[in-house]
């Protein structure tokens, strides 16, 4: 039974704060996060996700021992790439409220995804937390030979929101595509996954119901940067300006 994603959260059109994890050593990985936690949190981003974007599996632990000892108050989720088993055990370990899986449906021919449902099932009935699905999502293939339309349809079924991308990091996501996955999911709760900036917040915010941020809210607007208060700011107040002109 799905959860409404959004009733997390103490604000509309949420915005979740990526946590790409670079850094050249262990040590540097981990206090870059914290950097950039403090940055995200005491700027106005809803949550962060924790994802091994440059780090690695251990770079993680750390990260997610540091928010659940110091922001347990506070809203945190977890992205394993290509792991979906331990993203599941490291947000049950750590308490996360929400995970991100990248592909949720259409990325596994039919057989495949059998086995991929009853996982699903599986671990929706061992950790309490939500959700994020992505349908046709950077990186990730698409090999089911469904329409769009089934593919989200069986996402809903799955998860607790949906995420929509283009097809690379920091790359913007068209209007055309928001658009078509509001029409087919209705009311459902849709994040935009990728290439969310302060310019296209309230275009894309007008159709979606949230975001994930990393790339633009860089001091360098790409990944490979670090998070800058004031990018982080600066997209805060076009996203409250929207919600309070609601």
């Amino acid at each position: 039974m799905n959860k409404n994603f959004l009733e997390a959260f103490n604000w509309k059109k949420p915005i979740i704060g990526m946590l790409h994890l670079k850094g050249n050593t262990d040590e540097e990985v981990f206090e870059i996060a914290k950097q950039e936690i403090d940055t995200y949190y005491n700027n106005g981003a809803d949550a962060v996700l924790v994802e091994n974007y440059f780090g690695t599996y251990n770079h993680m632990i750390p990260v997610l021992e540091y928010l659940q000892e110091n922001y347990k108050d506070h809203i945190y989720g977890v992205n394993c790439l290509y792991q979906n088993t331990l993203t599941f055990e490291l947000a049950i370990k750590y308490e996360a409220h929400f995970v991100q899986i990248d592909a949720i449906a259409g990325n596994l021919i039919e057989r495949e995804d059998i086995s991929f449902a009853e996982f699903i099932k599986l671990y929706r009935s061992r950790y309490p937390g939500y959700i994020i699905g992505g349908v046709r999502f950077k990186h990730t293939p698409y090999l089911s030979g469904k329409s769009l339309e089934e593919d989200l349809k069986t996402a809903m079924t799955r998860c607790d929101a949906i995420a929509v991308s283009q097809d690379e990091t920091g790359q913007e996501t068209s209007m055309k595509k928001i658009q078509e996955f509001r029409d087919i999911i209705g009311d459902f709760p849709l994040i935009v996954g990728a290439g969310l900036t302060a310019e296209n917040c309230t275009k894309q915010f007008a159709v979606a119901d949230g975001g994930i941020v990393g790339s633009w809210v860089k001091d360098t607007h790409i990944a490979t940067g670090t998070v800058d208060e004031k990018n982080v700011q600066k997209l805060i107040a076009v996203r409250d300006a929207l919600v309070k002109g609601e």
